[in-house]
């Protein structure tokens, strides 16, 4: 037997609905036409949905949409024991909840103990009557927005407002969400509890569950929007201008625009905006009791963290600086830049790093060189490293020419092409590139490979002179070493 079939709770839930206490029946509007507290004219029972048992949910939270997170406020706003909660939400974290049914007026699942027993949970919540339904509709065919909103399986914040505004309350507030259970618990008990958190997960997915748990299914609801809609067109047609719902008169924010205009000579100066912090901010620790799950590593996360909070600190260092609305957009990294970029500042470990190579499609070696061209100059000195291109004839002449003049009578090295934008010099292991541009970036060979060396400088005998100091400087600290 499964445990819906041990409490009765098939498609027809043979128990019956508790109206005494103004649930599962409709609110005070129901005096102008009202709801049928879930039941059809030929006393079946109203639209339901049944979800299946969610897998357990370690190491997450049960709302991440705005108003899932408010359907858990008001279950821990409601609740007088902090402790049963605490207890339901370790039940639905490990998936003690079973399948969820949801109709007009009332949520129902089975929730088993750690021990195995199980107690059939109801959670009750007020139904809309015909009144307010039908202010909520004319309100959402007013604004075409809302109803894309909820065809996208969205809440926005402002669907809910002006539903408040029209007198219908779409999200529970304190005290409404009434708890029942086998268990005999007055209170929210731990299995209402545990029904509670999963249902806040139901909502992150279709805010639809709860217009249903508030009498309205998904289907009847856009049946009846297109309808109002449809009417609201053919009047249009006809000539005849239509007016919006009868609604309370909402207060207008805001100054009109030809008044802000108009005060545009009078009105003080803005202030100055905030000075920069004085450092980035600190990334969060991941390092937590709880197990990741499979596939994440909260070591790159961190990494990842605090470079983030690096460059948005280097960004407004940037937007704050006298003419930055003079200068070009940066240019976009493509993803394999970007991971040069992140091992030139990050720094990572061994292990991150060999991750970052794969990123940047780089054996580990490689991705040296690599950081070393990004930490001289960026974009434009990794396309130095990676290409060779081919000067034209005129190109290839001012080059040559450069050469000539960069260094005094009989100071000149020797040098021979060794490539079609590149000159090595003999007897050194050190390499002029010529770029796009025309500049000069110095490279260095090491265990057989070229390098960078240096920035780029716009002179070839600079360039040049300081891949030479650097080399000596290299020298000097391995001989201090030795």
């Amino acid at each position: 037997m499964s445990d819906d079939d041990e409490f009765g709770l098939d498609s027809d839930f043979e128990d019956e609905d508790r109206d005494d206490h103004g649930y599962g029946a409709g609110d005070a509007d129901a005096s102008d036409g009202g709801d049928d507290g879930g039941a059809s004219e030929d006393g079946r029972r109203g639209p339901e949905r049944t979800f299946a048992a969610f897998p357990p949910a370690q190491g997450r939270g049960f709302a991440t949409s705005w108003w899932g997170r408010a359907w858990l406020k008001a279950l821990e706003d409601t609740a007088l024991d902090g402790q049963q909660l605490k207890q339901g939400r370790r039940l639905a974290r490990e998936g003690r909840v079973g399948a969820v049914s949801v109709r007009p007026g009332r949520i129902t699942a089975v929730v088993r103990d750690r021990d195995g027993t199980a107690h059939r949970s109801d959670v009750l919540l007020q139904q809309l009557g015909a009144g307010a339904w039908d202010r909520f509709l004319d309100m959402a065919v007013d604004r075409v927005g809302h109803i894309a909103a909820l065809l996208d399986r969205e809440m926005p914040p402002h669907l809910v407002e002006d539903a408040a505004s029209a007198g219908v309350e779409l999200l529970p507030g304190i005290g409404d969400l009434e708890p029942e259970c086998t268990c005999g618990t007055w209170d929210h008990c731990p299995h209402s509890g545990a029904l509670c958190y999963q249902v806040a997960r139901l909502l992150d997915e279709d805010p639809f569950v709860l217009l249903l748990m508030r009498g309205r299914d998904e289907r009847r609801l856009l049946d009846e929007l297109q309808v109002r809609s449809a009417a609201r067109a053919v009047r249009a047609g006809d000539g005849g201008a239509w007016e919006p719902a009868d609604v309370p008169e909402q207060e207008v924010r805001g100054v009109p625009a030809g008044e802000a205009f108009a005060a545009a000579g009078i009105l003080p100066p803005l202030p100055a905006p905030p000075a920069a912090p004085g450092d980035p901010g600190i990334g969060p620790s991941l390092d937590t009791e709880t197990a990741p799950a499979p596939g994440i590593d909260p070591a790159a996360l961190e990494v990842l963290a605090a470079d983030s909070a690096v460059r948005a600190y280097r960004m407004l260092l940037d937007a704050l600086s006298p003419g930055h609305e003079g200068q070009p957009l940066p240019v976009e990294l493509t993803p394999q830049q970007d991971a040069v970029r992140l091992a030139a500042d990050a720094r990572p470990e061994a292990r991150i790093g060999d991750r970052l190579a794969t990123g940047s499609g780089r054996p580990p070696a490689d991705l040296d060189a690599a950081v070393r061209a990004w930490r001289y100059g960026g974009v434009a000195a990794l396309a130095v490293l990676d290409e060779e291109w081919s000067p034209d004839p005129e190109q290839l002449g001012r080059a040559r020419a450069r050469l000539g003049e960069a260094w005094e009578a009989g100071e000149r090295p020797a040098l021979r092409a060794s490539g079609r934008a590149r000159w090595t010099v003999a007897g050194a292991d050190l390499q002029l590139r010529l770029d796009r541009n025309e500049r000069w970036w110095p490279y260095r060979k090491e265990r057989g490979r070229w390098v960078p060396a240096g920035p780029a400088d716009d002179d070839p005998a600079g360039a040049l002179a300081g891949a030479y100091d650097r080399a000596a400087d290299a020298s000097d600290m391995t001989g201090a070493a030795v």
